[in-house]
């Protein structure tokens, strides 16, 4: 593509973000400048609206507001800085590079994300470009792992399940690698890169995105049935591996999934994606291209909260949509091909692939890496790296796994694991290990209600209840947003919190066991108190009448808590039991 990108025309004043992209001189702006000030550990708004699609967002330590307010200081500013790893996908050597990076530069701790990425919070201003330097040494980029551009392309990450494992993950590299933006603005701020132009550039610097790049974030997310773990169904695009006596032929796609929505707007709501056909693997990337640029040239501009791609279809159309992808694709969209998901969590412990190697599952609760009191699980899997010679793969889950062991080295690994008391989860319940939270307090300056901090004692109350009903082992999916942008995706737990203000939360039931419907709201605005009140007699209900095989989201279904949801414009609807 050449030639200045020219987008539909839109009745009404453009969000103010649309106006900082087009001044930015392609995400540029006055970062450098901003970044080298000395006297504020902040940055300009402009700026930090900017910094994102470098994959950093500027918060404050929201745990000391009020005392540094008291003290007439500034607030705690620190950065956030998601790294950019398809797949989630990690050598040791990069473990280890991130591991010393939090310690030096963050907050001592490592976040895996529910996008499969190393999270770091905690670092100065000051320090931002040291590490993004160090990161790139390691052969790591955060670019475009935040801001209004398509996100870390996530990957199913269980490679005993498929033979061609490996040839889906590399496809998600590649489509990851193809949809970056190509401004050179990364490069010369954080690495000292040589400045292409000083006046602004050309409209072919970014031919994908054009200079006002995507209305809002887009995400992607490829599974192998029938394994969902990546919640194909939550994804901007969606791709579905299609494996036929052991060979991959193609890929089913689902577009306009999402998971946001805004309290109290009933026109935002999560949704689902669309199943759209089947294209070859040759016809992959330029699939992913063309999606992207629909939703370029027609999302909404105006309204950022309805500016996702799952607005732009549900306000145009589905049929609408598929005369556009046809129009700018060379290739024809067959028929989607028969497939089938029978779970979205992940599968702990060690397993042997196709190819006789071995792949440990470690469960990392809510995907904070830290030693804990009595469970030095950093350290561990810092000594398990420094050993390792195949990779590391972070889990939608927020889990990690040790992958590509052989059998050879699978013996000094278990002893590491052993000594430092990792866990595959099996001591805890299976309520815990199929559990999702967002970060949340103190960092996200979104957060209306805590998450990681409070869903594990949480769901020790829970446990309770499903012990008492001998549940312990029965699987249930239970996630938890401190606000609904729905990062931990907690619009598909079987049971779901979205936080609504301090100590307070939504719930929601009904989803589907393996991602393929939405929860609906059973109670508005409730505390620890009465959720455990209002889960208690359903719990027990589930425990006497639940038919074989039955998961606890169909159950609350046909008992008649919830009505299904499967088309998120039904999202608000309030169950006919709802108080």
């Amino acid at each position: 593509m050449t030639g200045k990108i020219v987008l539909p025309p839109q009745e009404g004043q453009t969000a103010p973000n649309e106006g900082i992209k087009k001044a930015s001189n392609y995400l540029r702006g006055t970062l450098q400048q901003s970044m080298a000030e000395p006297l504020s550990a902040s940055i300009p708004t402009d700026d930090q609206n900017l910094i994102k699609f470098h994959g950093s967002y500027m918060q404050d330590n929201r745990d000391e507001r009020d005392e540094r307010q008291q003290k007439k200081l500034e607030p705690s500013y620190q950065f956030m800085i998601r790294v950019r790893t398809p797949g989630g996908a990690a050598t040791g050597a990069q473990w280890l590079m991130m591991d010393k990076m939090a310690h030096q530069y963050g907050n001592g701790t490592l976040k895996i994300t529910t996008r499969q990425a190393f999270q770091l919070h905690g670092i100065l201003k000051w320090n931002v470009k040291a590490y993004m330097q160090e990161m790139n040494n390691a052969l790591l980029d955060s670019l475009a792992a935040c801001g209004d551009v398509n996100r870390n392309v996530m990957c199913n990450v269980i490679p005993s399940m498929s033979a061609v494992h490996e040839e889906v993950y590399q496809w998600a590299v590649t489509v990851s690698e193809h949809l970056l933006p190509h401004t050179r603005a990364y490069h010369e701020i954080w690495l000292d890169g040589e400045k292409v132009i000083d006046t602004p550039q050309t409209e072919e610097v970014e031919p994908i995105y054009g200079e006002l790049y995507l209305p809002r974030k887009f995400k992607i997310g490829m599974a192998i049935p029938p394994s969902n773990d990546t919640d194909i169904y939550s994804q901007d695009i969606g791709i579905i591996a299609i494996i036929e006596k052991n060979k991959l032929i193609g890929f089913n796609l689902t577009v306009g999934g999402g998971m946001g929505m805004t309290h109290g707007d009933e026109g935002t709501y999560p949704q689902l994606g669309h199943l759209i056909g089947f294209v070859l693997p040759s016809q992959l990337v330029e699939a992913a291209e063309k999606i992207v640029t629909i939703q370029r040239d027609y999302g909404n501009r105006i309204e950022r909260k309805n500016a996702r791609f799952k607005y732009t279809i549900d306000r145009y159309g589905i049929d609408w949509f598929l005369t556009e992808f046809d129009k700018r694709t060379t290739f024809e969209l067959q028929p989607a091909r028969e497939f089938h998901f029978e779970r979205t969590g992940d599968r702990y412990g060690w397993m042997q692939g196709t190819d006789e190697k071995w792949h440990m599952t470690l469960f990392i609760q809510n995907g904070r890496v830290k030693d804990f009191e009595d469970y030095p699980l950093m350290t561990g899997i810092r000594e398990i790296a420094k050993i390792h010679q195949g990779r590391f793969f972070m889990t939608p889950n927020q889990n990690l796994v040790i992958a590509d062991v052989t059998t050879a080295q699978k013996e000094k690994i278990d002893e590491l694991i052993k000594s430092y008391h990792l866990t595959d989860g099996a001591h805890y319940s299976a309520l815990r290990r199929n559990s999702i939270a967002c970060v949340s307090m103190p960092t996200c300056g979104l957060a209306m209600a805590e998450a990681e901090r409070y869903l594990p004692s949480l769901i020790s109350k829970i446990d309770r209840l499903l012990q008492q009903n001998n549940l312990s082992e029965t699987e249930i999916t239970i996630r938890m947003s401190g606000c609904p942008n729905g990062c931990s995706r907690a619009a598909i737990g079987e049971i779901g919190f979205i936080g609504k203000g301090p100590g307070k939360y939504n719930m929601y039931l009904g989803a589907a066991f393996n991602g393929s419907r939405l929860n609906k709201i059973y109670r508005e605005n409730i505390a620890e108190e009465e959720i455990i009140m209002e889960l208690t007699p359903i719990i027990k209900h589930y425990a006497q009448t639940r038919l074989q095989d039955e998961h606890f989201g169909d159950f609350t279904i046909r008992a008649g808590y919830v009505t299904a949801t499967t088309d998120g414009r039904n999202f608000h609807e309030i169950a006919k039991n709802s108080k």
